[in-house]
């Protein structure tokens, strides 16, 4: 266990002026030896030896629109160079330089892009009505061939990024007809990425929405919405929020969670096919609200983070749930089914007696 009120909210106030709120996501880099930890609420990122837990750096995000600033999710690339920051209600996409050998992590303002206020290599606006009308960066994502970085945008619609490039540069656009709104997250199976959509507050509290598109084939010359998306599954049926996904069997089966309805869609890694629903309620917990997964490296288990009664994020719409903690999944049949097999429990209750424990970010670690 890390006290973020202790040495690390002293560090970020030496090193920033201000304490971090919040801790929302968190990712290991390649290499497993540290840990990034994104603060939604003010913005910071904070870099963590991953062995002894010690907090190494604490940066922040820069104003943005309207002068906002959060640190929604980070995502390390792939050669372990930099960290790709999403300043949701900031509307930037942001760039950290780590070098972990020597313990120097930078903020990259000049790599900064404007997701508000920039134009897409087209000539159309990065942020339009009937366009992409919410820019907010909700998750970015890398595939593990260190390709561009995907990035999921609140209103709708998506970016792809060229993240070596100094500012960061657009290479992919794709407008609110074609990617849903709120996705959070992405995986990689067989050489594409899939990603969701899910219910949010722009009048679809009630989405479950999932698409894959291909790793690679972006440019800048490329017309919007190329290559293809491909929708796999649609229904904004009440009840229905798309959140989380994990990728089992060798890549043969990829899950995605339904904060509301409580189950797992699941869906062939190769073809896209839809092929299952896990049920994840059980005598555990009758309401999980799971929220982010991570699998085992033997591929054996999953395990996803369940929200409290009064969710410190993502509120409102289908974010409440009333076993805050973590959820132990079985899998079986190369990841087409699972079985909840137990909850470890967290508490945080107020002097109030009132529950305010409320998990979310989840990530594995390598060891070994």
């Amino acid at each position: 266990m890390i006290d973020l009120g202790g040495a690390t909210s002293a560090l970020c106030l030496a090193s920033t002026g201000s304490v971090p709120v919040r801790p929302h996501m968190i990712v290991f880099n390649k290499a497993d030896t540290h840990a990034a930890l994104a603060f939604v609420a003010s913005g910071h990122v904070v870099v963590f030896n991953a062995a002894t837990r010690a907090p190494l750096a604490c940066l922040r995000t820069e104003p943005g629109a309207g002068g906002a600033r959060q640190a929604h999710a980070v995502w390390p690339t792939e050669d372990d160079r930099y960290l790709i920051v999403a300043n949701q209600n900031g509307k930037k996409l942001e760039r950290i330089t780590t070098d972990y050998a020597s313990g120097v992590f930078t903020t990259q303002p000049a790599a900064t892009l404007d997701m508000a206020g920039c134009t897409t290599p087209n000539g159309l606006p990065c942020q339009a009505p009937a366009i992409r009308p919410d820019n907010a960066p909700i998750c970015p994502f890398i595939a593990s061939d260190n390709g561009p970085v995907f990035v999921s945008l609140r209103g709708g619609g998506l970016l792809v990024v060229d993240w070596r490039t100094t500012p960061m540069s657009i290479v992919g656009e794709y407008d609110v007809t074609q990617v849903p709104a709120n996705g959070c997250g992405f995986i990689e199976a067989a050489g594409t990425v899939f990603g969701n959509g899910g219910g949010g507050v722009h009048g679809n509290l009630d989405q479950f929405s999932v698409f894959r598109l291909p790793m690679s084939g972006y440019s800048s010359i490329a017309s919007p919405n190329t290559p293809a998306v491909q929708r796999l599954f649609d229904d904004d049926s009440p009840e229905r929020d798309a959140h989380g996904v994990l990728v089992a069997g060798e890549e043969r089966h990829v899950w995605v969670g339904d904060r509301d309805a409580n189950v797992a869609e699941v869906f062939n890694g190769t073809s896209g096919a839809h092929v299952g629903t896990v049920d994840l309620t059980s005598p555990f917990s009758a309401d999980p609200t799971v929220d982010l997964f991570a699998v085992s490296p033997d591929e054996k288990w999953a395990f996803a983070s369940t929200r409290g009664p009064n969710p410190l994020s993502g509120d409102p719409h289908s974010s409440h749930g009333t076993n805050p903690g973590m959820l132990i999944i079985k899998l079986n049949g190369n990841g087409k089914q699972g079985k909840v097999e137990g909850l470890i429990p967290i508490s945080n209750l107020d002097s109030s007696g009132v529950q305010r424990a409320d998990a979310h970010g989840i990530r594995i670690r390598r060891t070994g």
